[in-house]
């Protein structure tokens, strides 16, 4: 019997609150069938840790190159030079599989709306030029964010709207651009989550699976550190809601991955 296969397609594993056991962390993944995670890039100072990473595991980690909405600041464009000059001289013999995290958060401060958005759309601009997906957060801000990308959406857009904890009206908003997926998490085990009508109405062929590690951890494990190899309770609780079996949710969303970010070979 083949084992089953999951992708983590967004974990922060380069985090400080691994570096006293990411390697036993990553073994944890081994052993439960995530052979792939996704490292999404937030500044200008996380950039070396995600490097790190993508060196001492390069069959395992796979980077994104973006600014974060919530270090998005008046010296935001400093910051995007960087991050470009990154996005297009990855390690050698690697690539960045996406442009990422980006997007807007208007839970904290509503400060830099306008650069926010400003951002955003420069970095799709390199996602369209580069044929990268974007992965997109956003908090508190959907009327924002659907106004933003209406201005830059076209056929060479696509990517996924991370930690998707939308409701049914914001998810067929999202998936009406034609290139998006939801990003489905811990959130989905959680008894107010909100997200089982969603993925009912929804349906797996639009959603890939992921941790946001170190956050959001899954029952029965929330309130501690997440880490990427609990994507397997995520996926037994999308299964779970969509009457299906862990495997046939594994199968999809990990084929899902490999297409969205490009993952064959």
């Amino acid at each position: 019997m083949t084992k089953m296969r999951l992708i983590d397609t967004h974990t922060h594993q380069y985090h400080p609150k691994f570096d006293s056991d990411r390697p036993q962390s990553i073994e944890r993944c081994l052993e439960a069938g995530v052979d792939t995670l996704i490292l999404p890039n937030i500044d200008v100072e996380s950039i070396p840790r995600v490097l790190s990473m993508m060196e001492k595991w390069p069959q395992i980690c796979h980077g994104m190159m973006g600014l974060h909405p919530c270090h998005v600041d008046e010296k935001f464009e400093a910051e995007l030079d960087t991050i470009k000059k990154q996005l297009d001289n990855p390690p050698a013999g690697m690539r960045f599989v996406a442009v990422g995290e980006i997007g807007m958060d208007l839970y904290w401060d509503k400060t830099h709306i306008e650069q926010q958005k400003l951002a955003f759309m420069k970095q799709c601009a390199w996602a369209k030029e580069r044929s990268l997906p974007i992965v997109i957060h956003v908090r508190d801000a959907w009327d924002e964010i659907f106004e933003t990308i209406d201005k830059v959406n076209d056929e060479n857009l696509s990517g996924v709207f991370h930690c998707f904890t939308g409701g049914e009206k914001e998810a067929s908003r999202a998936l009406e651009y034609g290139g998006f997926l939801l990003g489905i998490g811990g959130v989905s085990t959680y008894k107010n989550g909100g997200l089982d009508k969603v993925l009912t109405s929804v349906g797996l062929e639009y959603l890939v699976l992921e941790t946001d590690s170190p956050y959001l951890a899954p029952v029965p494990f929330r309130g501690k550190r997440n880490e990427s190899s609990y994507i397997l309770q995520i996926a037994d609780r999308v299964a779970h809601i969509l009457n299906l079996t862990t495997e046939e949710v594994a199968s999809v969303t990990t084929e899902n991955a490999v297409n969205l970010f490009n993952l064959k070979g």
